[in-house]
This record gives C-alpha cells, sequence and structure tokens, in this order.
C-alpha cells in the first residue's frame, strides 16, 4: 500500500490539496438532483438519493442547498433542464486509458468541452468503446477504522463482497479499506457494514481497470495530472477515471 499509487488514491490525496469546494457543491448537487428524478425523492426509499445526501453533508453542503436539489429533481421548483447521464473515452499522454462521466444539459458543449481539455493536455477524446473495454464498474463502499481485518472480512463476505483494498484516510490513526461488490450488491453490502459497526465514508459505482500502466518519467505524470485536473474541473463532469499509477514521491514531484 504505502509508496505506490493508483488513480483512485492520487485522486483522495490531491483532494486534500485541492479543496475546490464549489465544484464540489456543483457536482454533489447534480449528483442529488438525477437520483431524486430517477427514483422516489425521498431518501428512506431511495438509496441513489440517501448516499448522495450523506456524501453532500460530509462535504459542509447546507441543507437548505440538499432541500432545494431534491425538490429540483421531483419538479416541485418549477421547470429544470433535463440531465443526461453520458460516459466518454479516451486518451492520456502515453496511451492511459480514462474514463469520462458527466451529467450535462447540452452534449456539444461537454463534448467541445472535453475534446480542449484533452486536447490541451497532451491526450485526445476518443470513440465509444475505445477504452471501456478495459474497465469494470463495481459498487464501493469505504469504511474508517478498520482495526480487525478478519472481521471486516467476515462482515463484508456476508454483504456480498469480492474483495478489498486498505487504504489511508487523512486525519485518521487507523487505515479505512475500500470494499468492492457488483453494483446490483451495492446497498445490501453497505448495510451490512454499517451493521457491523463500520463507519461509511462513501458508497457508489466506480469503474475498475483491469490492468494499469506505470508513470515512471516525471514529464509525462506532470501532463496526466494537468489532464485530470482539468477534467475534474469542468462542471458537467462527475467522476473520472483512469488506469494508471504513480509512486507516491513522483506524485509529490509532479503536483508541485
Amino acid at each position: 500500500m504505502a509508496g505506490h499509487s493508483k488513480w483512485a488514491n492520487i485522486k483522495r490525496q490531491k483532494a486534500r490539496v485541492d479543496a475546490k469546494k464549489a465544484t464540489v457543491f456543483t457536482k454533489i448537487s447534480r449528483e442529488i438532483i438525477v437520483a431524486a428524478r430517477s427514483g422516489l425523492p425521498d431518501p428512506d426509499g431511495n438509496f441513489q438519493l440517501r448516499t448522495a445526501i450523506e456524501k453532500a453533508k460530509a462535504a459542509g453542503i447546507p441543507n437548505d442547498n440538499i432541500e432545494r436539489a431534491i425538490a429540483k429533481g421531483a419538479g416541485t421548483l418549477g421547470s429544470e433542464s433535463a440531465l443526461e447521464d453520458i460516459r466518454y473515452e479516451g486518451y492520456g499522454p502515453g496511451g492511459v486509458a480514462i474514463l469520462v462521466e458527466a451529467l450535462t444539459d447540452n452534449r456539444n458543449r461537454t463534448a467541445a468541452d472535453l475534446r480542449a481539455a484533452f486536447s490541451k493536455n497532451g491526450g485526445n477524446l476518443g470513440e465509444t468503446g475505445c477504452v471501456s473495454w478495459m474497465f469494470a464498474q463495481k459498487g464501493v463502499v469505504t469504511v474508517k477504522n478498520v482495526v480487525d481485518e478478519d472481521h471486516l472480512l467476515e462482515i463484508s463476505l456476508e454483504g456480498g463482497a469480492e474483495s478489498y483494498e486498505l487504504i489511508e484516510l487523512e486525519d485518521e490513526d487507523q487505515p479505512g479499506a475500500e470494499v468492492f461488490t457488483e453494483p446490483t450488491h451495492l446497498e445490501a453490502l453497505n448495510n451490512a457494514l454499517r451493521a457491523g459497526g463500520y463507519s461509511v465514508t462513501d458508497a457508489g459505482f466506480r469503474w475498475i481497470p483491469g490492468n494499469s500502466l506505470e508513470v515512471t518519467d516525471p514529464n509525462q505524470a506532470r501532463s496526466l495530472l494537468k489532464l485530470m485536473d482539468a477534467l475534474d474541473d469542468l462542471d458537467d463532469v462527475q467522476n473520472v477515471t483512469a488506469n494508471f499509477e504513480m509512486s507516491e514521491d513522483l506524485m509529490a514531484v509532479s503536483m508541485v
């Protein structure tokens, strides 16, 4: 675990430095709107909405903003432009595979913004299917304060988990863990871990690469991180996933 980071860990560490609260608020608010629109506008009966609200509260989004986003999704605040969930695919410097998940009310604008971000940072936006075959979607539940791995394994298996990875969490003495499962088992796994006494900090879907490319060149590392930042900064982009790894030392140098 120490000394070597996959993109998910790199993104988590970068978030500590970036702290782009306004962008985070926009993205999570859109998650709430879409979740409320696609199911019941009641978190008790809508797991997707419930997890989005929990994420919003953890990010410090005011309750008024949360309620407004739910109302927009439910259609009780008047007309709201429909948001489409679209996945884009492309390549970064060195052939790194990148998946971008977006929520947009204007496909042409989003595609143009993404194409510009890729081309300005040494990558290129590809055709549908060009890299998605390298990834599999999984449900991921993140918990903190893992003291007993055997207990975590037992509870995780009861909840339908496939695997887990220990991770380092900010301001925590004990490691946390990401527990992986099939997307259809996410809610059951989330409930099992909570019932087992674990504090869940996040639950959602993530694209997991089947293989990774290790980045060792500082110039490539710098370009990749700039590209990932540029993509993440776009208002329409919800999540960015890539299949590269780099050492923590290289990441620290490249982020300066």
